[in-house]
């Protein structure tokens, strides 16, 4: 569980990035899962964009998301989502070091 010190770090870092997935009107399918979960094990925080024909409500997006992937939620904000998960893969580029 992150603390709202982290989650703001988080916010913070992520603030600048650019969303790495999409979600459209297809919403989530086992490829796309596939995908996020590697994402987070490269980037450990990701960003999701929804786009305007996805029929899914965002909530059951986040709750999908996390239940699979074994991810936390950072922030919902408009069209955009927000996921962390700790990556113990030695190859990350920029480790995520929590305060």
């Amino acid at each position: 569980m992150l603390t709202g010190k982290q989650k703001s770090y988080l916010r913070s870092l992520a603030q600048t990035s650019k969303p790495i997935m999409q979600v459209g009107k297809n919403g989530i399918t086992e490829n796309f899962i596939e995908n996020f979960n590697d994402a987070l094990d490269s980037h450990e925080l990701v960003k999701v964009s929804i786009l305007q024909n996805c029929l899914e409500d965002k909530a059951d997006l986040v709750e999908i998301l996390c239940n699979k992937t074994k991810c936390e939620s950072v922030q919902v904000i408009g069209n955009q989502l927000i996921f962390y998960r700790h990556s113990n893969k030695e190859n990350i580029v920029n480790p995520i070091i929590l305060p």
